[in-house]
């Protein structure tokens, strides 16, 4: 989604944009309303990190040596479009935000509180699917006290 305002993307303005994007996101929804149909469940989150953070954040891969390898110049470049890149991404989770699949906004200045409300998500989710195992019949509990004489004997 993030290459709609990249600089790469930037040189096909030729594109009838406002189409391809709506036909994308509604490629997007029905997939996943196909999906939810057939018992996958999905959840979205979109980790939304202020510019100040992001700032510091840079800040850092460039200070520490163990993660100068997570900076690139194209980062900096990119961030001139920041106004683009919001934009985009409202109109992204706008789009294919519906109520069986919808996407989970978390901020995430706080990497500590991000990692617990995601998680909180997830769990919520999984408690939500009721989950079992199955039941074990007397004829396969039957089978199970023979397979255990053969495995002692």
């Amino acid at each position: 989604m993030c290459t709609r305002k990249s600089s790469t993307a930037r040189d096909f303005r030729t594109l009838d944009e406002t189409a391809v994007w709506h036909d994308r996101y509604r490629s997007i929804v029905d997939l996943e309303r196909h999906l939810h149909a057939n018992g996958t469940r999905i959840v979205k989150f979109y980790l939304h990190l202020s510019k100040e953070e992001q700032r510091k954040r840079f800040l850092d891969r460039i200070d520490e040596p163990e993660k100068n390898w997570k900076f690139s110049l194209a980062d900096i470049e990119e961030r001139k479009f920041w106004s683009h890149y919001m934009t985009a991404f409202e109109e992204c989770l706008s789009a294919t935000s519906t109520s069986d699949v919808p996407w989970y906004v978390v901020p995430a200045d706080d990497k500590e509180n991000a990692r617990l409300i995601v998680s909180q998500i997830v769990l919520d989710t999984l408690e939500g699917l009721n989950m079992s195992y199955p039941k074990t019949t007397q004829e396969r509990h039957k089978e199970l006290l023979s397979i255990r004489e053969q495995l002692e004997g």
